[in-house]
């Protein structure tokens, strides 16, 4: 992780590309907003736009892609389809295969939505002194199914996904305050000190990623996580879905400072 902190998002993503990268991007181009990724087909481009609207916190969308896999604002000279270290298919709701290149399986009737990443406010949380444990401990980010429902539109609905990082109680309330500045990065945790509230009945066994040490000083803090819309897709049942492997994200060229002001000049559609 370390060579990549100071690098450019371009310089990462040209990495990535060439396949000297296939593992979880937390920590990398230290600085810029980083995106959760959904390719479906077209005819279902316009419930999942209306699911995203509908659910916000879990999944606040930064850009759409149409046509080509090509980013037209977010960053320059990106392609979805290769710029992510491990993409995951979903075929009829079944997670069938891990890849590193989803070029063979873009169609021109397909559209992408690149979502918010709770990565990207983990920048702020460090600066303040905040522990981020999977970073210390070297490993993805740990993600829960949890018993709160997302609002459902046409085939679209499930569990919201969580991510998880512990903190002592003094500092789970300085994050909340931080990210609560950070609403197109999932905004303030819904859950601190008590998993059992949002349905999570064992931490050491996540949905996604890797499960964190927790000290017993510390309680878990849960944000809503742009995995949320994988939950979904499941239940959808779509012929072909194409999304990012958990923790393996597109990094955008849009700094974390600047991605509300951002958001506001370029709404995507």
């Amino acid at each position: 992780m370390r060579p990549y902190i100071q690098q450019t998002p371009a310089q990462v993503r040209q990495k990535i590309r060439a396949g000297q990268i296939d593992f979880p991007t937390a920590g990398m181009a230290a600085g810029y907003a980083q995106a959760n990724l959904v390719i479906l087909p077209q005819i279902y481009a316009h419930d999942f736009r209306e699911w995203i609207r509908q659910n916000p916190q879990a999944c606040p969308l930064l850009e759409t892609v149409k046509q080509t896999p090509l980013t037209k604002t977010i960053a320059r000279h990106a392609n979805i389809c290769t710029d992510i270290p491990r993409y995951r298919l979903y075929e009829n709701g079944h997670f069938t295969k891990e890849i590193t290149d989803a070029t063979p399986y873009w169609q021109t009737d397909m559209v992408g939505f690149l979502i918010g990443c709770s990565f990207s406010f983990e920048e702020a949380l460090l600066k303040a002194g905040i522990e981020i444990r999977h970073l210390t401990e070297k490993h993805n980010v740990p993600m829960y199914k949890t018993s709160v429902m997302t609002n459902p539109v046409g085939r679209f609905k499930g569990p919201m996904v969580v991510s998880m990082r512990p903190m002592s109680p003094a500092k789970a309330q300085l994050a909340r305050q931080i990210t609560a500045q950070m609403p197109n990065v999932h905004g303030a945790p819904i859950q601190i000190g008590d998993p059992a509230a949002i349905g999570i009945s064992d931490l050491n066994h996540p949905d996604y990623g890797d499960a964190d040490t927790i000290k017993p000083s510390e309680v878990p803090v849960f944000w809503p996580c742009g995995v949320t819309p994988q939950a979904a897709i499941e239940n959808a049942k779509l012929p072909l879905v194409i999304t990012h492997a958990p923790g393996h994200m597109f990094i955008t060229d849009i700094q974390n400072a600047e991605l509300n002001d951002y958001l506001d000049a370029h709404q995507p559609e």
